[in-house]
């Protein structure tokens, strides 16, 4: 089994602080970097990609829910449960 280098760490150390919102945890993983010998260049690379798959997932985020609002205007359909039987059962399972 591989194990990951100081590099390896603080670079995904950086993207998870960066995709957290973590001021903090980037100033330290930014300070970690440069301790175990990470150019700066690198550092920015992976803050960089760690800013884009952070925006990525607030856009995503964004667009369900705006589909969630616009489903949550058209009237509930109904899922079928309270034909078979299920009286009221049918109004918690959906």
């Amino acid at each position: 089994m591989r194990v990951l280098t100081p590099w390896d760490i603080e670079l995904v150390a950086l993207g998870a602080a960066t995709g957290s919102n973590c001021i903090p945890c980037i100033e330290h993983h930014i300070g970690a970097a440069r301790e175990a010998g990470l150019p700066d260049e690198l550092i920015h690379a992976a803050i960089d990609i760690a800013e884009k798959v952070r925006q990525m997932a607030g856009q995503k985020l964004s667009d369900a829910a705006l589909r969630s609002l616009e489903a949550a205007a058209r009237p509930a359909q109904d899922c079928g449960c309270a034909s078979i039987g299920m009286g009221a059962a049918a109004r918690t399972c959906c």
